[in-house]
């Protein structure tokens, strides 16, 4: 006997089983044919483990397992995507205000009072967290999320008024006229 014939042990489990495992696939998919698709290949990986499926402990259990996993997969592979026309371009239609600010930010950043310009930095920049903020300034967490939230309003501000950004109603960036680089002489 070969290792994918069915072994009595797993034609008798399978015997046991089968309706109970059927049943609650129909009820997670509401798709009788799918369902028998499905115990298909949860009876076809019962038969490739051959004699040792006769060794488990619990026979039920591992077919329900192997039933939910095998459902799982099923679901992974079916989830409905959105497909996206193929002359999308994410990154001129998402990145591009973005990117084009980094040249304005460090500009307004210095713009900013050292105080303002250290809480940006540190907390969102550095992605230091407000806790040790607080605690690197020796004040409170209440102060110090103060603090950070009057620099970001400022931040916002200036950038507002420097860059002409503009925010959508999300108060994300969308779009943004660049101001040109200061001159050294004047």
């Amino acid at each position: 006997m070969n290792e994918h014939t069915a072994v009595p042990c797993l034609l008798t489990a399978w015997h046991d089983h089968e309706r109970a495992l059927r049943g609650w696939l129909i009820h997670q998919l509401h798709d009788p044919a799918l369902s028998e698709d499905l115990l298909q290949d949860v009876f076809l990986k019962a038969m490739r483990q051959g004699r040792r499926f006769c060794e488990l402990e619990n026979a039920r259990a591992w077919l329900f397992e192997v039933t939910r996993n095998t459902l799982t997969d099923q679901l992974r592979r079916t989830r409905e995507s959105i497909e996206l026309p193929e002359d999308l371009s994410v990154e001129e239609e998402i990145t591009a205000p973005v990117d084009s600010l980094t040249q304005c930010l460090p500009r307004v950043l210095a713009e900013l009072s050292a105080q303002d310009r250290e809480a940006i930095v540190l907390c969102d920049l550095e992605g230091l967290s407000q806790a040790d903020y607080a605690a690197r300034l020796g004040i409170s967490l209440p102060g110090a999320k103060s603090r950070v939230q009057r620099a970001r309003v400022r931040l916002k501000a200036q950038l507002a008024s420097a860059c002409k950004v503009q925010f959508d109603e999300q108060g994300k960036v969308c779009c943004f006229k660049s101001r040109p680089p200061e001159s050294k002489n004047g």
